[in-house]
């Protein structure tokens, strides 16, 4: 192992219930378009927070239960939450789950209002529920937040500014409550429908920061670069997509000493998140590298239509969010084997059982390594009660049989114990369907507290990502990367 590794030394996992914001998911829009009447149906199988907060699958995202357990709980778990009370409230050891009023209150907060002035919050409901709800959040509660919050509109200057100048309509629990602003009249990226977006993620990603910080005992100054790998695409009608949200999520978390980029890559933009900023500290130019992701909102209710026809809550109705807090090597937490990558070659072709070898196989063995090496691997991890109403597949389980036949093909089990490899070593799916979210990282957060528990000693996190949606290649992408429990403790006991 190297003497001198890099290691993920903090996690977290956020969620924002958005109830009110499926309306505005890409598919939920469209089809509303098409049959003004969904909007009522969509609105009367919505979830109340709390129905959100003790869905079960929300509460492993956030670190109350461990992943294992959504094996012996009861199914469907939308019709079995879980008990009211500790230890499943709003927030966990990983971050938490936000309210809509809460959030209104980051969303408005994220805009510059002497310069865009993007939201509108009607005045009673900004000083009667949203204020008051967000001075008592123990990390947004700051002075230098709360006061960006004081200026609200009437309802009237609300519905016109909706009638004339063609503003999105905000709402809470269905009233109107708001609106949010385009800022070009000519320009597409600049449409208020896009800038929503690309708001939504800068704020669930600073929500996601925050807690991040917390948990590491930092103040933001001391974070030195800051690398963004969500989905939006920020940008004007000459770079659509030009970036660097990862500077405002910097600016609004108070990150004043940090340089910053983004990173994409569909699914696998966590991944290589996390790779440039091992590499970065691996290099010795930065010491403490945050990788952050905000949640999607294109992606809110986008498989509504299975779900209403299935009798289901849309289950589609929350964002996520993570961010990871990469350094050097503190001793205790587990190493990122940087000589474990797996990497996917443009000329390693298409199959799915190449995708596989060349993500999760060939790293291993190129160093004397098993797949039963590996106590753990993270894959896609899309909660299977949105998927299989629709028709789709169990995402987790179908990736799963892949690499449990990889190893009946390599002779390290009998095809009989396939199952039983699969529920060792895999992962039943509790991530929300957010895109990048799910693909293997909402994990992190528990196998990092498994390997310090003596529980794992070596984990693999694995993501695919689909850059044929560009319409410019046919190709797909991926990466793998190994956490492996840190020697020096072990060495610190054999000297004593």
């Amino acid at each position: 192992m190297d003497a001198n590794p890099v290691i993920i030394r903090n996690c977290s996992n956020i969620l924002v219930h958005l109830p009110d914001f499926v309306r505005h998911g890409s598919k939920p829009s469209r089809e509303i378009k098409k049959h003004p009447d969904l909007e009522a149906k969509i609105s009367d199988r919505l979830r109340t927070y709390e129905e959100t907060v003790r869905y079960a699958p929300n509460q492993v995202f956030i670190g109350n239960l461990g992943p294992d357990a959504l094996r012996t709980l009861a199914q469907p778990w939308y019709q079995h939450l879980l008990d009211r009370g500790r230890p499943f409230g709003r927030t966990g050891p990983f971050g938490e789950i936000m309210p809509q009023e809460e959030f209104y209150a980051l969303l408005k907060a994220a805009t510059d209002e002497s310069s865009y002035d993007l939201v509108w919050l009607e005045s009673r409901f900004l000083h009667e529920t949203v204020l008051p709800a967000i001075v008592e959040h123990p990390l947004c509660g700051s002075d230098d937040l709360v006061h960006r919050l004081r200026r609200g509109k009437s309802v009237e200057e609300i519905r016109k500014k909706i009638d004339v100048d063609a503003s999105l309509p905000l709402y809470h629990r269905g009233t109107l409550i708001g609106c949010f602003q385009r800022h070009h009249d000519e320009d597409e990226s600049l449409q208020a429908f896009v800038l929503m977006e690309n708001l939504i993620t800068k704020a669930s990603a600073f929500l996601a920061l925050r807690h991040l910080l917390d948990a590491s005992k930092l103040d933001a100054p001391e974070i030195d670069f800051i690398i963004s790998c969500s989905e939006e695409a920020a940008g004007d009608r000459y770079q659509r997509g030009g970036g660097n949200l990862a500077r405002a999520i910097g600016e609004m978390a108070g990150c004043r000493n940090a340089t910053t980029c983004d990173v994409k890559s569909f699914c696998v933009g966590p991944h290589y998140g996390i790779l440039h900023a091992a590499a970065l500290v691996k290099a010795g130019l930065f010491r403490k590298v945050a990788v952050v992701a905000g949640g999607s909102l294109a992606k809110l209710g986008m498989k509504f239509q299975g779900h209403l026809d299935k009798n289901m809550p849309v289950l589609e109705d929350v964002i996520g969010g993570v961010a990871f807090l990469v350094t050097d090597d503190d001793g205790v937490s587990p190493v990122l084997r940087l000589d474990l990558l797996g990497k996917y070659p443009i000329g390693a072709g298409g199959s799915q059982q190449r995708i596989q070898e060349s993500l999760i196989l060939e790293p291993l063995k190129s160093h004397g390594l098993k797949l039963t090496d590996i106590d753990r691997f993270a894959t896609e991890l899309q909660n299977p009660e949105i998927t299989l109403p629709i028709g789709q597949d169990d995402i987790p389980l179908k990736n799963y049989r892949l690499i449990a036949a990889l190893a009946v093909q390599q002779k390290e089990i009998e095809k009989s114990r396939m199952d039983e490899f699969i529920e060792k070593r895999g992962l039943v799916g509790f991530a929300p369907t957010q895109g990048h979210i799910p693909a293997g990282i909402p994990y992190i957060a528990h196998g990092i507290r498994e390997i310090l528990e003596g529980k794992k000693k070596r984990i693999m996190i694995v993501a695919k990502g689909s850059p044929f949606l560009t319409r410019m290649t046919n190709l797909s992408d991926g990466l793998s990367f190994v956490l492996e429990a840190n020697p020096k403790p072990a060495e610190e006991k054999r000297d004593a």
